[in-house]
C-alpha cells in the first residue's frame, strides 16, 4: 500500500468511528474512538472465522505503518504544541516547581520502583525477566501520556489546581521519559544514545543535561524568534504558517542538534500561547485562525492516533500467561505512580495550597497512553519484546478506558462537589 491509500483508510475509519461516537456512544472523543477501534478489531478476528480476506487487509496495512516514527517524529509535535498553545500559562507559572518535580525526579524515581516491583515479582511468579529490562518497561510506563490526558481533562470537571499539575506534569514528562529510555536502553545494548558511550555516570548525567535542559532552551529560542515574526507582520494567512513552521523546523533541527524535540515544542507552544504574547503579537482574526487551525489539527491528529492504538491489537500477542502479568501490571503501575508522587506533593503542598487527597487524584489521573506503546515496539526481540508489549497494551487500554472515564467522578467523590466548583472558578 502507498502512503496515500494508508492515509485515507484511517482517515474513513476516524471519521466513520467518531460518527459512531457520538451517535451513539457519546464517550469523549479519544476514549470513544479507541474503544470502537478495538471492537471493529475483535469483529475482524471473528470475521476471520468464516473469510480471512478483511483480516489480512488489516494486518497489511498495520505491518506497513510505523507505528513509532509516525506517533514519535511525525505527530507528537504537532500534538504537544496544540496543547501547550492552550494551557493556562499564568496557573503552569504558579505550578512551574511541583510540575517540574513531577516531570523529572517523579519520572525517574518511577521508573526505578516500577522495574524493581516488576523484576521481583514476575520472578517470583516464574517469568524469567532481567532486572535492566524490567527498567526500560519502567521508563516507558511512567510518563504520563500529554495526548492522552489533555483530551480526557477538559471534559473531566477536574479543579483547575489539580488540572494544571496534571497536564502540566504530561506535557514535560514525555520528553524526559524518551530520553530516561533511551539512556537505558543504550547502557542495555552496551551503546549510548546516538550510538556514544554513555554507560559511565558523567556520560550519562551529560546526556539528560543535554537532551533535557538544552531542549528546553532551544524551545524558548525557538519560541520567541516565533514571537517575533508573529508581532512584525499582520497576515493571518502568513501568521498560521509561521506556526507550522515553527513547529515542523523547530521538531527537525531539534533532532538534529541531539536535543529533546518534544520538550522544545512545548516550550515554544507555551511562549506563543501565552496571553501576554498573544495581545501583543496577534490580532484578534489571527488569534482566531491560528486557535481554530491548531484545534482542527489537535482533534484530526487525536482522532489518528487512538484509532492507531486500537488497530494495534493486531500485533499484539494475548497469551495468557501476557494477560495475567498485564493484570498485575496495572497495580504495580499505579502503585508505583503513588510513591513516586508522596515527596513531591508533602513538599510543596503546604507552599502552594495543594488540594486534599492530590496524590491519589493525580495517581489515578496519570493516563498512559500511545508514547508508552510506541518505545514498547521499538524494543529488540530478544528484551522480552512480546511480553512487554502486550503489559504495555493492558496497561494503557485499562488507563484510558477505565482511569479516564472514572476521574471525574473519584475527584468529586474524594475532595467533594464544593471545592471541585470552587476549584472550577480559580
Amino acid at each position: 500500500m502507498d502512503l496515500f491509500v494508508i492515509a485515507s483508510i484511517l482517515i474513513v475509519l476516524s471519521a466513520l468511528f467518531g460518527y459512531v461516537n457520538v451517535k451513539l456512544l457519546k464517550l469523549p472523543n479519544t476514549i470513544g474512538l479507541m474503544i470502537i477501534a478495538i471492537i471493529f478489531t475483535l469483529g475482524l478476528f471473528l470475521t476471520s472465522l468464516v473469510n480471512s480476506s478483511l483480516l489480512h487487509l488489516a494486518e497489511e496495512l498495520i505491518a506497513e505503518i510505523d507505528f513509532k516514527t509516525v506517533l514519535l517524529d511525525v505527530m507528537l509535535g504537532f500534538l504537544l504544541f496544540a496543547g501547550a498553545m492552550h494551557t493556562n500559562f499564568n496557573q503552569l507559572r504558579v505550578q512551574r516547581w511541583p510540575v517540574l518535580v513531577f516531570a523529572t525526579v517523579g519520572v525517574v524515581t518511577s521508573t526505578f520502583i516500577v522495574g524493581a516491583l516488576t523484576y521481583y515479582v514476575f520472578n517470583a511468579i516464574g517469568y524469567s525477566v532481567e532486572f535492566i529490562h524490567c527498567l526500560l518497561f519502567g521508563a516507558l510506563i511512567s510518563p504520563t501520556d500529554p495526548i492522552a490526558v489533555l483530551g480526557i481533562m477538559k471534559q473531566a470537571g477536574v479543579p483547575k489546581k489539580l488540572e494544571t499539575k496534571i497536564v502540566g506534569e504530561s506535557l514535560f514528562n514525555d520528553g524526559v521519559g524518551v530520553v530516561v529510555f533511551l539512556t537505558i536502553l543504550g547502557i542495555a545494548t552496551g551503546a549510548g544514545h546516538e550510538g556514544e558511550n554513555s554507560n559511565s555516570l558523567n556520560g550519562i548525567v551529560l546526556l539528560f543535561c543535554q537532551e533535557v535542559i538544552g531542549g528546553i532552551a532551544f524551545g524558548g529560542i525557538l519560541g520567541y524568534i516565533t514571537y517575533r515574526l508573529l508581532r512584525s507582520i499582520d497576515d493571518y494567512e502568513i501568521e498560521v504558517m509561521i506556526t507550522l513552521a515553527c513547529v515542523m523546523g523547530g521538531y527537525v533541527f531539534a533532532h538534529y542538534l541531539h536535543l529533546s524535540a518534544p520538550l522544545a515544542i512545548v516550550v515554544a507552544g507555551l511562549i506563543v500561547g501565552n496571553d501576554t504574547i498573544r495581545d501583543s503579537a496577534m490580532s484578534n482574526m489571527t488569534e482566531e485562525f491560528v486557535d481554530k487551525f491548531w484545534e482542527l489539527m489537535d482533534i484530526l491528529l487525536n482522532a489518528l492516533l487512538f484509532v492507531l492504538i486500537g488497530l494495534e491489537l493486531l500485533v499484539v500477542r494475548f497469551e495468557m500467561d501476557y494477560v495475567i502479568a498485564g493484570c498485575l501490571s496495572i497495580v504495580l503501575v499505579l502503585l508505583a505512580r503513588y510513591l513516586s508522587l508522596i515527596v513531591p506533593v508533602k513538599i510543596f503542598s503546604k507552599k502552594l495550597d495543594f488540594l486534599p487527597h492530590t496524590s491519589t487524584i493525580m495517581t489515578w489521573g496519570g493516563l498512559r497512553g500511545g508514547i508508552s506503546i510506541a518505545l514498547a515496539l521499538s524494543l529488540p526481540e530478544e528484551m522480552n519484546r512480546d511480553l512487554f508489549l502486550t503489559i504495555t497494551y493492558i496497561v494503557v487500554v485499562f488507563s484510558i478506558i477505565v482511569q479516564g472515564l472514572s476521574i471525574g467522578k473519584i475527584t468529586t467523590r474524594l475532595i467533594g462537589k464544593e471545592m471541585m466548583q470552587q476549584g472550577k472558578e480559580e
